[in-house]
């Protein structure tokens, strides 16, 4: 057996991640919001804090709107949720149309119940050090 062989069966034979394939983005982000809506509820029958990492981008859009539709028809509360955002633009405003900042809180922050102080995003008009 050849060395690109060898490696593509080892990768093959070690990889377990299950994959949901969907018709389209929407029928995506209803799987992936009931996922996160069951996580939620979860940790708030346990009495616990739901840590989520989230992204912004075109991407998420969909299953934001979701999340947000879940929270205001289907009374979904996000006042457990702490969240992490990976990223920000530096040096940027967080009120700047291209802030990740701005994307979170105009997609969904502002349109649930989360806590501000368990939202955590970079700062990215934090003052330079020279």
């Amino acid at each position: 057996m050849d060395n690109k062989q060898n490696s593509s069966t080892h990768i093959d034979s070690l990889e377990k991640i299950s994959v949901n394939i969907q018709a389209d983005v929407k029928a995506g982000s209803l799987v992936i919001a009931k996922t996160i809506a069951d996580l939620i509820k979860k940790k708030q029958v346990e009495g616990k804090n739901c840590v989520l990492g989230l992204a912004t981008g075109s991407s998420p859009r969909t299953l934001y709107a979701e999340l947000v539709r879940m929270h205001k028809e289907e009374g979904l509360s996000f006042s457990n949720v702490v969240s992490f955002n990976l990223d920000e633009y530096y040096p940027i405003s967080k009120e700047a149309p291209q802030s990740y900042n701005r994307f979170m809180q105009t997609h969904l922050f502002s349109h649930v119940d989360i806590k501000p102080e368990n939202i955590h995003i970079p700062n990215g008009d934090i003052k330079k050090k020279i």
